[in-house]
């Protein structure tokens, strides 16, 4: 929406060959944002279902495994160490499941 504000105070300016531009640009943002993002991308992710989330097992092996929400620091279960291993393998398994 910044985009389509700053093109758009383009297009009340005074320079004659900015404001078709700056119009057309303005316009193409719009189209983008809520044609496109907000209707189109997520229609098709919905038809593709899980596919759209398939991941090649080269470009697996080759991106880190980033724990953003801390799943990896929750508490130790309460059968101590070898729980917490077990567990852990259980989930090295899930992932490899996935891949």
């Amino acid at each position: 929406m910044i985009m389509v504000a700053v093109f758009s105070a383009f297009v009340f300016g005074h320079n004659e060959m900015v404001r078709p531009i700056a119009f057309a640009l303005a316009v193409g943002v719009l189209l983008d944002a809520f044609l496109v993002r907000m209707t189109l991308v997520p229609a098709v992710m919905a038809l593709f279902g899980r596919a759209a989330w398939w991941l090649p097992r080269w470009l697996d092996a080759l991106l880190p495994n980033v724990d953003v929400e801390g799943e990896r620091l929750a508490p130790v279960p309460a059968g101590g160490a070898a729980g917490a291993d077990e567990e852990r393998a259980a989930e090295d398994e899930r992932g490899a499941a996935r891949r």
